[in-house]
């Protein structure tokens, strides 16, 4: 490999994409990943800056422009100089990408921690008659 390249689990892990060398492998070999559209199952692929991986992680399909080679596996806001992340930042099925998500109809469902006091304030006034 040229000092234009590097291993792409080493990569992936210097950007902290993973918190290991040997996950990002584990992750590569299992052809999960593509490089510039090509899918691969090798962890020794080079990758060169220029390169667009895309690859799921999480709930999420991360869309990563490699700006840089790394060097060491640094601090975070180090890694993050590393890349280019071209994907959505907002899941799609999360609260913050549809406000819907979580909401209910007044009256319907579990009780708020608001209404429950409310509940218990109304049964603490009552006297039964035992």
């Amino acid at each position: 490999m040229s000092e234009t390249s590097q291993r792409l689990d080493k990569w992936l892990w210097c950007a902290r994409f993973f918190k290991s060398r040997s996950l990002a492998a584990k992750f590569c070999e299992e052809g999960r990943l593509r490089v510039s559209g090509q899918a691969t199952h090798k962890a020794h692929y080079g990758v060169r800056p220029g390169d667009v991986l895309t690859f799921p992680l999480g709930p999420h399909i991360r869309v990563i422009k490699i700006l840089a080679l790394a060097v060491r596996r640094g601090p975070a806001p180090e890694a993050r100089t590393l890349y280019d992340d071209l994907s959505c930042p907002v899941s799609l099925d999360s609260p913050a990408a549809n406000p819907e998500i979580g909401r209910r109809d007044a009256g319907t469902g579990r009780p708020t921690k608001a209404e429950r006091r409310a509940i218990d304030r109304l049964h603490a006034g009552r006297v039964t008659d035992e």
